[in-house]
């Protein structure tokens, strides 16, 4: 998750959704029930989706919109429900998805339109996310983000490490045995072990515990042990000098990842396609390991209608259909997206789905025992801009511009500014 500056660029953007350009879903003079505009974000097989249920109901006309990035489609929901033309349909991301919730009124509750009957079918530290104090559900989720390890079994083999995936999970059951792993890689191999130390380790040991951000009673507390022991945990893996500098999702990052000069990467289920996007000639070098500390997660998102919606019931045939057990499972198997409806966990084909790319590793296995191992936390308002400003600190830190004993105090400065707490 990165910092992503609001461009000139990105309010043109918005100002064009906003005032309707492109034939909007929105439009006060829209009669037609079978059509409906969806916003969602860029560059993640959306559109895959959209094909699959306009095959199944060709008199259903949906109006597909890539805003760009999470951030850029919240900005565009934002200014929106503030007095723009809205879309039928929006895709909102966990960590943005609080923010709306503050206003659970600027949407439809789904209750009315029938999701009491369906919120049963998935997992119920997710639909709490979407659901207000007095029963109001918002958004139905789509996807979750557990963690796993992809590491280069060539790499680790010339190391003189194991490489088969149960024997390679042995190495670390804890963090503080990974970063031992690393420094027996590095002594080996004289080659960086980690991509990064901000997102491969303090986003993976943070979304692991049963607090984040916010206590248990729905108070903003960022300054707690399990953040703190996230936090000193990537500060100890950088000083181990076991980490190659590059930064999540950056060009440089995809260089490295090419040419090996990395073997671990610490991946959500979600950021597999990417790495098969963004290096595609190591296709078979890598395998998938259980995560330090066994669960967690990382992402996932919600579909949501916002109130002023003209076409709000063509907007939720397609979730009830898409989102429901059958659909997340066949997303899942044809573009990996982490179901979450847990009853097709034990379901042969997600148990048996393999990925080639990754060694054949069982990533529906893998994947999924991640999730359900999980000690639920609670979302805030002000998780994104937290989470932001703890993850750029540890980037400052990996660049030489923050001095790692300081590290701590001037995360906190930052995020109290960010806040305006």
């Amino acid at each position: 998750m990165k910092r992503v500056r609001i461009t000139a660029t990105i309010f043109a953007t918005v100002a064009l959704l906003v005032a309707g350009c492109g034939g909007s879903g929105g439009d006060s003079n829209s009669s037609d029930s079978k059509t409906f505009e969806f916003w969602s974000f860029a560059n993640i097989h959306q559109k895959d989706d959209v094909d699959v249920y306009t095959k199944a109901h060709p008199d259903v006309h949906i109006k597909l919109t890539e805003v760009g990035s999470t951030t850029e489609t919240a900005q565009a929901l934002t200014t929106a429900l503030a007095g723009g033309k809205v879309p039928d349909l929006v895709l909102i991301q966990a960590d943005d998805l609080p923010k709306f919730m503050q206003s659970p009124d600027n949407f439809v509750d789904l209750t009315t339109l029938g999701a009491n009957d369906i919120k049963g079918n998935y997992l119920d530290w997710v639909m709490a996310q979407s659901t207000t104090k007095d029963g109001k559900i918002i958004g139905v989720p789509t996807d979750v983000g557990g963690l796993a390890v992809a590491y280069r079994t060539d790499l680790f083999k010339a190391a003189g490490l194991p490489t088969d995936r149960e024997e390679v999970a042995k190495l670390w059951p804890t963090w503080d045995e990974f970063i031992n792993v690393g420094k027996t890689y590095v002594q080996k191999t004289g080659k960086p072990f980690v991509d990064n130390t901000p997102t491969s380790v303090f986003f993976q040991a943070v979304n692991q515990g049963s607090e984040r951000y916010y206590s248990a009673d729905r108070q903003l507390d960022y300054d707690n042990e399990q953040v703190k022991a996230a936090f000193d945990i990537t500060l100890k893996a950088f000083g181990a000098g076991i980490s190659a500098k590059q930064g999540s999702f950056s060009t440089g990052w995809t260089a490295a990842m090419k040419k090996g000069d990395y073997a671990v990467v610490c991946s959500p289920s979600w950021m597999l396609s990417q790495m098969k996007t963004n290096a595609p000639e190591t296709n078979g070098k890598w395998d998938i390991a259980t995560i330090p500390g066994g669960s967690g997660n990382w992402g996932g998102s919600f579909l949501a209608i916002p109130k002023r919606a003209k076409n709000a019931k063509a907007a939720w045939n397609y979730i009830s259909e898409m989102q429901s057990p059958k659909g997340q499972l066949d997303h899942f198997l044809m573009l990996g997206s982490l179901p979450t409806t847990p009853s097709v966990y034990t379901d042969p084909q997600l148990v048996g789905k393999t990925d080639p790319f990754f060694s054949n590793a069982p990533i529906g296995k893998i994947y999924t025992q991640s999730v359900l191992g999980i000690k639920p936390f609670y979302f805030g308002p002000q998780d994104g801009p937290v989470g932001t400003e703890f993850l750029n600190t540890l980037t400052s830190v990996e660049q030489g511009k923050v001095d790692p004993a300081k590290a701590w105090d001037t995360a906190l400065t930052n995020v109290k500014n960010a806040v305006r707490g």
